[in-house]
């Protein structure tokens, strides 16, 4: 069996014979790609099933349904991407012109999490395709059926020089990131984000981290409060709340925190039933190990709604907890699982002192017709990208970058975003030959004064 390192060797010498770089190469990768994932549809969405109890329709439209619209975009865009993008020059470059080269890096590593195997393992891997790289992709170990379904259908339709993936424990992840690669792009939690990076540093390879956070969402007086409750129990509870950009907990304003906390609690059982644990469309918990963590955090404060658990499905109820502050222990680090804290303010400064407060955040979410309020929060806190008037949705634009800012991430991509990420701009100046300033030469009488004079 071929060495990680022989696998780097063989890839990268494909991508220096420069095979990868034609638009036609690229495009026909992608058009495979996409044939492939097709081929492969009814396997993915059992596999996903059996990883995590997907539905039939959650797969399709958070998973594959994604993937393939990102492939799409990426093939009508392509060309005008690839081409070398012309900027001005200065007066002082009288006679050049400029332009900028987007060039792939070489040799990419994908390490994908498990919450959405499928799609966080492809949507980056379009971008690498796209820019022009080869590819090795490390799926999580903890959705193994997805992991092998990726597996069969990546190395059925591309060699291994080129793309390739690799299943295996914790440990293979290790030992890929001790080799010497060209780029790497990790999706997952901010303590394994600090490993990859301070692996990546030991080559200087560039990263790209998408990682996490406590996303908050705001629902302020002035909001639709039965749209907002619709689309808060849609994104958060969606693949049973294990979204890195689920609204991880609330900011309900006090006046009408009753009247919300009725609407979500309607939105709920509309959307997933009276009895969620026994849905069977509803998703489960990855692991015994993420369930236990996450059962812990159901004492905390009062039970509003929800509680149920089934640990021998792995299963937990859409969770409301409400009287809770920031030293609760739910509060403290990502939650990723069906449960929603609640946290209630009379202020706008409130909110705004409680999150800046905290790292910043993946996403924010306000709900709120004020246009004063919605220009205060959007202008005071920082945060990778986020919705007014909704939540989650922002992710599936392809003309949106997605990413983190601070300890939620490094770097974006997704449409041209995923082009550029895999790609680095190099600069380019093309003088001309025609005629030759004299000012720049030491040598040219009274050169100072003049450059002087030149350059204001």
């Amino acid at each position: 069996m071929i060495t990680y390192s022989e696998l780097v060797q063989k890839q990268r010498a494909l991508f220096r014979s420069g095979q990868t770089r034609s638009l036609a190469f690229r495009t026909q990768a992608l058009r495979k790609l996409r044939e492939s994932i097709r081929r492969h549809e009814r396997d993915l969405t059992a596999a996903l099933k059996q990883d995590l109890n997907k539905s039939e329709f959650e797969s399709y439209s958070t998973e594959i349904g994604v993937v393939l619209a990102e492939i799409g975009f990426t093939l009508k865009h392509l060309r005008k991407w690839m081409k070398p993008r012309k900027v001005k020059t200065p007066i002082t470059h009288l006679g050049s012109t400029g332009y900028i080269y987007q060039e792939p890096y070489g040799v990419a590593l994908i390490i994908a999490p498990w919450n959405y195997p499928f799609q966080l393992a492809v949507a980056p891997l379009i971008g690498a395709i796209a820019a022009g790289n080869c590819a090795i992709l490390k799926p999580s170990e903890l959705t193994p059926c997805t992991s092998a379904v990726l597996a069969k259908l990546i190395n059925e339709a591309f060699p291994e020089d080129y793309i390739r993936v690799i299943e295996g424990e914790v440990e293979v992840s290790q030992a890929l990131l001790k080799e010497d690669v060209d780029y790497i792009f990790f999706t997952g939690s901010v303590p394994v984000g600090k490993i990859v990076m301070e692996q990546a540093s030991k080559n200087l390879t560039p990263v790209t981290l998408e990682l996490g956070g406590k996303s908050p969402c705001i629902v302020h007086e002035e909001a639709n409060l039965k749209l907002a409750a619709k689309r808060i129990a849609w994104g958060k509870f969606m693949n049973a709340g294990q979204t890195c950009i689920a609204p991880d907990y609330l900011y309900v304003h006090q006046p009408i925190k009753a009247l919300f906390l009725e609407e979500l609690t309607k939105a709920i059982k509309e959307l997933y039933g009276a009895q969620p644990i026994q849905n069977p469309n509803f998703t489960h918990i990855v692991s015994e190990r993420h369930f236990d963590r996450l059962t812990t955090f159901l004492s905390n404060g009062d039970l509003y709604y929800g509680g149920e658990t089934d640990r021998d499905q792995l299963a937990i109820a859409p969770t409301i907890l409400t009287n809770l502050d920031w030293q609760a222990p739910v509060m403290q680090d990502e939650i990723f699982g069906p449960i929603l804290p609640v946290l209630e303010f009379t202020s706008l400064t409130e909110v705004l002192n409680g999150v800046l407060d905290h790292p910043k955040p993946l996403s924010l979410y306000l709900f709120s017709e004020n246009q004063s309020v919605q220009e205060t929060v959007l202008q005071t806190l920082s945060f990778g990208g986020g919705c007014v008037n909704d939540t989650v949705y922002h992710f599936a634009s392809p003309y949106l970058p997605f990413g983190g800012v601070g300890s939620s991430g490094i770097g974006a991509y997704h449409g041209k975003g995923s082009f550029d990420t895999f790609s680095h701009e190099k600069s380019v100046l093309k003088q001309t030959t025609r005629f030759d300033l004299p000012y720049r030469y030491p040598n040219v009488k009274n050169g100072l004064k003049k450059i002087k004079r030149f350059l204001k």
